[in-house]
């Protein structure tokens, strides 16, 4: 069972980690020509702050593990880390901070809109980023230099619809945030796919950003007798409406997105192994996967951090996987470092590439959004499991 790492504990390893690569005081006039800088933004204070904690933490593992193996010919990886604090202006004055230090592509941006912004931005300087987790549809249409190794809300959307079916759901309700684009993105995207399919949706009840209280909205969910209920949220919220339609006499299973992650275990569950027995989400990374690259991966993250990785941590791994990847077939080619070729060179690697993640193969066709499974996971016993793989159409 995947654990949360308490935020403090992020704060002291992760910090820790940090100052081993040399992160601050770097200017370009004193780099060293024989290394390779990478910029690693996301909100690593503030609101959000425990999702971009958890992509750092992946990201930082596997550059001190690829450091270790030699680094490309040679060259170490520096990362050079930069808080943008979850809000898209400080994303921007990040990325031209990061730009002063001479990074040659970006790791980030972590929560979807400041990685529109970022998108927007560094489409201008043919900047490759890749994000590891910002899911919103339109984050890699701004230019062919963003790319993501998560998978977007509407395919969640589509996924849990197509689920739904399978398991022979006729009538479903959906509670979502409806302040949030990403909980907008996948409830909207399902409730389409779900009436394609012929299920019923019988009531959308949304909830506005940061109510704790949501009696209301599941009083008319449950009143229309559904066969499940869809909650596209963070776990946070997923945890207390799971709950709060348990004391309701509720014992419907519900379904939910990656969002989900993290919501039992560690020191603080968001709901019971009870209540939560017999629910679904779809993720494409659950710590208990018996894949020999997963259990590495778990097992080394364990050993530097104290706790079990969730999602975010796996695919801030990946996304620190894919430009490493892309960075050893264009360091073979003599390219000046961080020229306009260098960059265009990555670039091009990333989208002709393929590599093995974590959260499963990952490649791209034609777009910044990868071609990967998906796994569904359920709660047994207290602890997640695999439920079924959905593999790409």
């Amino acid at each position: 069972m995947a654990h949360k790492l308490t935020r403090r504990r992020f704060l002291e390893v992760a910090g820790t980690i940090a100052g081993s690569f040399a992160l601050a005081g770097c200017s370009p006039k004193n780099q060293d020509p024989n290394s390779i800088y990478v910029g690693v933004m996301g909100p690593f204070t503030g609101d959000v702050a425990q999702y971009g904690l958890a992509v750092r933490s992946g990201v930082l593992l596997y550059l001190k593990e690829f450091n270790k193996k030699g680094g490309v010919n040679g060259r170490q990886i520096v990362p050079v880390v930069e808080d943008e604090k979850g809000d898209s202006t400080e994303a921007i004055l990040v990325y031209n901070k990061l730009l002063d230090e001479n990074v040659c592509a970006i790791l980030g941006d972590v929560t979807s809109t400041p990685t529109i912004a970022l998108a927007q931005k560094s489409v201008l300087d043919n900047i490759p980023c890749v994000t590891a987790s910002a899911t919103a549809e339109d984050v890699v249409t701004h230019g062919n230099n963003m790319f993501r190794a998560t998978v977007t809300d509407p395919f969640q959307g589509v996924v849990l619809a197509e689920f739904a079916k399978k398991q022979g759901y006729q009538r479903v309700g959906t509670i979502f945030n409806s302040g949030g684009d990403y909980e907008i993105g996948v409830n909207n995207a399902f409730v389409q796919k779900a009436r394609e399919l012929g299920i019923e949706v019988v009531s959308q009840q949304g909830y506005p950003t940061g109510a704790v209280d949501f009696n209301a909205q599941l009083t008319s969910i449950i009143g229309l007798d559904p066969d499940v209920i869809l909650a596209p949220n963070y776990y946070q919220d997923n945890g207390k409406i799971v709950t709060q339609a348990r004391q309701l006499g509720c014992k419907k299973p519900f379904m939910g997105a990656d969002g989900w992650a993290g919501i039992i275990g560690g020191e603080q569950d968001y709901a019971s192994a009870t209540d939560l027995e017999g629910c679904f989400y779809c993720s494409a990374f659950v710590a208990s996967n018996p894949d020999e690259k997963v259990q590495h991966f778990v097992t080394a993250y364990t050993e530097e951090y104290g706790e079990a990785p969730t999602n975010f941590c796996s695919l801030g791994y990946d996304a620190a996987m894919i430009l490493c990847s892309a960075l050893e077939v264009v360091e073979k080619h003599g390219y000046t470092y961080n020229s306009d070729a260098y960059r265009q060179a990555i670039i091009d690697a990333i989208a002709s590439g393929v590599v093995e993640g974590v959260t499963g193969a990952l490649s791209y066709q034609g777009t910044g959004d990868p071609v990967k499974s998906t796994l569904i996971i359920t709660f047994k016993d207290g602890k997640e499991s695999i439920y079924d793989t959905i593999n790409p159409s």
